[in-house]
This record gives C-alpha cells, sequence and structure tokens, in this order.
C-alpha cells in the first residue's frame, strides 16, 4: 500500500508540482492550500500517514496547523517545509511534534527518503530512527 502524503502549502504551483512528482515515484500524495483545508480533510477521516506542512502560510500557519494536526491524531508524522530552518527547532524534533524538516527548495529525492523515515516510523509505532 503506497504510503499517503499531504502537502500543506499556500504555493499552489510548488505543492501540486511537488505531489505530482511524489504519485510518480509510487506515492499517493494530495496537495491542499491552506491550514483549514488540510485540517477538513484530516477530520472528515482522510489521513495522512505523512504531512509535508508549510511553515509560513497566511491566515492558519503551520504552527497553528500542526498543533490542530496533533491534537486529532498525534501519530500523523509532520515535516515542515520551510525557507528559513532556524524557524523549525530541535527542540519540535526532540518533543516529537515534528518528524523533521525540509529547506525549501529541496531535491525531490530528498524529500522521499525523509517522507519513507517518516512512514517508516508511523508503521513502526513511533520507533523508528529519523
Amino acid at each position: 500500500m503506497a504510503v499517503k502524503v499531504l502537502i500543506v502549502d499556500d504555493e499552489k504551483e510548488f505543492a501540486s508540482t511537488l505531489a505530482e512528482r511524489l504519485n510518480i515515484r509510487g506515492f499517493d500524495a494530495a496537495a491542499v492550500y491552506s491550514g483549514q483545508e488540510a485540517l477538513s480533510l484530516i477530520r472528515a477521516r482522510d489521513i495522512p500517514d505523512v504531512v509535508l506542512l508549510d511553515l509560513k502560510m497566511p491566515v492558519m500557519g503551520g504552527i497553528e496547523t500542526l498543533a490542530a494536526i496533533k491534537e486529532f491524531d498525534p501519530a500523523i508524522e509532520v515535516i515542515m517545509l520551510t525557507g528559513h530552518g532556524a524557524d523549525c527547532s530541535t527542540n519540535d524534533i526532540q518533543k516529537g511534534r515534528i518528524f523533521g524538516h525540509i529547506m525549501k527548495p529541496s531535491n525531490v529525492n530528498e524529500i522521499t527518503e525523509k517522507i519513507t523515515k517518516a512512514a517508516a516510523k508511523r508503521s513502526a509505532g513511533g520507533k523508528q530512527e529519523r
């Protein structure tokens, strides 16, 4: 069964192109363009294995969206997408709020590798190496 990935990014072209590239590589990827859209899907029980979540979005930012996702289902692995790596603290990783972060722009191979590790952690019940 393919790893289900939800990309949440207000940069529509980036998000939709990344979803297409991930689908070509065998993932079940979809893109939404706001935190509100992501939460609507997740609450409707369309639950992804991994969420790629943009840190900086209007209205509902990445940190607020992250908190709502984790409140709904703490087992969903979240990888933050950021153009500002310092905005994703190692504290968030250490406390298990996020699996890690990826700097934008990024190589699709790096992204698929990180998604695969996050999905493995989720299926192992949170015990997988990063």
